[in-house]
């Protein structure tokens, strides 16, 4: 498995993925929608995987609130609507938006710093959530 860049601070990033394929797992288009949710640990490198158990699919709560449970400190996704930037910001848990392609893409492009903070401007704006 390839490792974050040690440059990046330390921490728990997630990726909202379709599959769990590794650090090979494809990125999921629409982040509260994805059956589940790649965590990487970038002190110690190990990945695992949170199943999406928000009301999006059937559950409780909301993807956000998963990620603060699980101690998330950055998501990064293809996009996000308003409310999910808005709930994010007040967990106090980054955002950064254009992944695609797999989690070690992803993780490499957010490295290479070629991903864009979440605000209201870049926020999906046609699912009014």
């Amino acid at each position: 498995m390839n490792a974050v860049n040690k440059s990046v601070i330390l921490m728990k990033v997630s990726v909202p993925v379709m599959n769990r394929f590794g650090m090979s797992s494809t990125v999921g288009a629409h982040f509260g929608r994805v059956p589940a949710y790649a965590i990487v640990d970038t002190d110690s490198g190990e990945l695992s995987f949170l199943d999406n158990t928000s009301e999006h699919l059937g559950g409780v709560g909301l993807p956000p609130e998963l990620m603060a449970k699980a101690g998330v400190d950055v998501m990064l996704c293809a996009g996000l609507g308003v409310k999910a930037v808005n709930m994010f910001a007040s967990l106090g848990i980054q955002v950064f938006v254009g992944a695609e392609g797999t989690v070690q893409e992803t993780l490499d492009a957010f490295s290479a710093g070629k991903l864009t903070r979440a605000d209201h401007q870049n926020a999906c704006q046609e699912h009014g959530h």
